[in-house]
């Protein structure tokens, strides 16, 4: 059953903190979600479905969440997938509306790692959780962002790409961010200033790597039909994909990730092609992280990923403008990023985006990453447009 353009992203809220002490998770939520509504002329009456996921937050986490908010609503949804799950939840919510299970439903996250300094990705058992596949890795010391440099080490072993190249997308993040008031980081950097930053884990620099911030933020999606009386242009679903990718028992290509499967899933369920994209909003937990998945959705073949991010084609003026907010490198990334990709999204398809707006942006794509690329992962695409 096709959903595409049977519901639509109306509300959005990014919360404004990159540092909030003096919160909790779920009061970045509700904040957010006040703002999502606001921003599409409905109110908290009006919700009857929750989706929503966290760092620390256990799935029946949403169950509190609704006492929070004093919701009783007729759908919900704490699928956590990592960084992707908010991409992933706005599919689940427009298949939860398609089939009458609710009306109006909130995605929403929330998060204080930076100000209540968790670490994640930093080795040993820290984030392990009950994931019985660590413990073959973890008594051997891998981090994160170890594991990410391993993919970078394979891919410019098999192609010949550059820590120039890499450096590249974290510059374009970083002009990006440089016009967006929000973002954490505003200051412009040059290629030159990426390689002179300490290595973390080689090939990959600091200034590869994402940052760790507090924040939040909430999406409001509805049916098309209920969408068009509302304040905001809507962002219709015009397809989605997500799956997984794995160690695949010894078997797996590092370089194939989950988003070439789930890519190819959206794009056949949303009937466009690549050429049809005008902008995308890419996962960006580091620089090898952009370029391996605009490889795999399909934009580029493999191989050719640093030759594509090269010579200003991701800027917002470029030929293929992505991560227009500055992404994770730049604007924030509290621990899971997933819903700030949509929430871009669908202002630069509003044409919401001031000095960094995307030229006749009519159709978006968003891709989330959870977990790590060098171990396990998930990926999850979706295609919008204001058509």
């Amino acid at each position: 059953m096709s959903l595409s353009r049977k519901t639509a992203v109306v509300g959005v809220y990014e919360h404004p903190t990159r540092f909030a002490p003096d919160k909790s998770m779920f009061q970045i939520m509700a904040e957010s979600i006040r703002g999502a509504l606001d921003d599409c002329g409905l109110t908290i009456k009006d919700v009857d479905g929750i989706l929503s996921a966290g760092i620390g937050m256990s799935p029946m986490g949403i169950i509190g969440l609704c006492d929070y908010l004093n919701l009783t609503p007729n759908f919900m949804d704490g699928t956590n997938i990592g960084g992707a799950s908010f991409v992933a939840h706005v599919a689940h919510a427009a298949a939860a509306i398609n089939a009458g299970l609710c009306e109006v439903a909130v995605i929403t996250y929330g998060s204080t790692i930076a100000s209540t300094r968790f670490a994640i990705g930093t080795g040993g058992g820290a984030g392990g959780g009950g994931d019985p596949c660590h413990q073959f890795e973890f008594p051997y010391g891998p981090t994160g962002i170890g594991a990410y440099a391993m993919v970078a080490q394979r891919h410019m072993h098999e192609y010949g790409t550059t820590s120039e190249q890499l450096a590249e997308i974290a510059v374009t993040m970083r002009l990006h961010a440089s016009m967006n008031p929000a973002a954490k980081y505003r200051d412009l950097i040059t290629v030159e200033d990426v390689l002179a930053s300490r290595i973390v884990s080689s090939p990959l620099h600091l200034l590869d790597c994402c940052m760790v911030s507090d924040g939040g933020g909430a999406l409001v999606v509805t049916s098309a039909e209920r969408a068009r009386d509302l304040k905001k242009r809507p962002a219709y679903v015009l397809g989605a994909g997500e799956t997984a990718r794995h160690a695949a028992r010894g078997q797996r290509d590092f370089l194939e990730i989950a988003a070439h499967q789930s890519g190819r899933l959206a794009f056949e369920r949303a009937g466009v092609s690549h050429k049809d994209i005008d902008m995308a909003m890419i996962y960006d937990s580091f620089t090898i992280t952009v370029l391996t998945t605009l490889e795999n959705l399909g934009f580029c073949k493999r191989g050719e990923g640093g030759a594509f991010v090269s010579g200003g084609r991701l800027r917002y003026d470029g030929e293929f403008p992505i991560n227009t907010d500055g992404g994770g490198l730049s604007s924030n990334h509290p621990g899971m990023r997933g819903i700030f990709l949509v929430i871009e999204a669908v202002k630069q398809l509003r044409g919401e985006c001031g000095p960094r707006q995307v030229k006749d942006c009519q159709i978006a794509l968003c891709h989330g990453t959870g977990g790590e690329l060098g171990t396990r992962h998930s990926g999850a695409t979706l295609i919008l447009s204001n058509q």
